[in-house]
């Protein structure tokens, strides 16, 4: 092999080691602290094996895995720096829709390296080809197979909202008959009363739905989620192809709400115990009077 083909090669393979160092090899200073979860033991969901206990590296290493062998793909890396270290804040991965190839699309969003680079929000959305389009029937059961009961299922969406380390009920036990006729219902409003409960805090529901549409990093996030009345959320929605009976278009969203709020305060501490420039002590004299 050339020289200085080996050469490129060498330097290549050092950049994208340091991109994806581990985060608490960023910065000396920096201590990584685990947020707390929504999730824990078994109900750990995740997105193409993706959970909010994953780390900016882990998360890459499964999508080049997902994606292996297509030339196609568009990988979009952003990278923020907090105390001076540089970290990957978020990863989006897309692989065009054709005629015989299904669309998809990745996106997570990472938390700092001062809260061990976690994974606060996952999403996945795939657009079926033509002749590949599943049955409405199928994907449920595949979603339900998967990730257990919902909570509440309706206006196109399979919800599953944990809180206390647990799925919660709001009465109506689903089995995948009675998921199916109801997805493409309106959502109940009873059971939306009752998911709310006494509270008047905010709705699981649409947080996870404006969070989909907004910019991912925390602090466009942080109000809702603390106003939120769940520790997590999983949103499965299937979107109507042709015949209706199949699913065009699935979009799977995993928010870890405990997570995102606690990783902020963890972040916050980390930035505030930070000596500033101002802070080292005065050692100038009095000028000669």
């Amino acid at each position: 092999m050339p020289r200085h083909a080996l050469v490129s090669m060498l330097a290549m393979s050092l950049v994208l080691g340091l991109a994806f160092l581990p985060a608490a090899s960023l910065a000396d200073d920096i201590k990584p602290r685990a947020p707390e979860t929504a999730f824990s033991g078994k109900l750990r969901p995740d997105i193409l094996g993706i959970s909010t206990e994953s780390n900016a590296e882990s998360a890459r290493a499964a999508f080049d895995s997902l994606f292996k062998g297509h030339t196609d793909t568009k990988t979009d890396i952003q990278q923020q720096k907090f105390g001076g270290a540089s970290y990957v804040a978020a990863l989006n991965f897309s692989l065009p829709a054709s005629s015989k190839q299904n669309g998809e699309m990745l996106s997570t969003s990472f938390s700092s390296p001062a809260s061990a680079n976690r994974a606060y929000f996952v999403a996945r959305n795939l657009t079926f080809a033509q002749d590949q389009q599943p049955s409405k029937a199928d994907m449920i059961k595949e979603v339900m197979g998967k990730y257990g009961v919902p909570t509440i299922v309706g206006d196109q969406h399979l919800y599953y909202i944990y809180r206390k380390g647990s799925i919660m009920s709001v009465g109506g036990k689903y089995k995948e008959a009675t998921a199916l006729e109801a997805i493409d219902k309106p959502l109940d409003p009873r059971a939306a009363v009752k998911l709310n409960g006494d509270t008047v805090r905010g709705s699981c529901v649409a947080v996870v739905k404006r969070a989909q549409t907004k910019a991912k990093e925390p602090s466009a996030m942080l109000t809702e989620a603390k106003g939120a009345n769940c520790d997590g959320v999983l949103s499965v929605q299937l979107v109507p192809g042709t015949p209706a009976d199949r699913v065009g278009i699935a979009q799977f969203t995993l928010l870890d709400v405990k997570q995102l709020v606690s990783a902020a305060a963890i972040d916050s501490a980390a930035l505030a115990a930070e000596p500033s420039e101002g802070s080292a002590p005065n050692k100038g004299s009095a000028p000669k009077l």
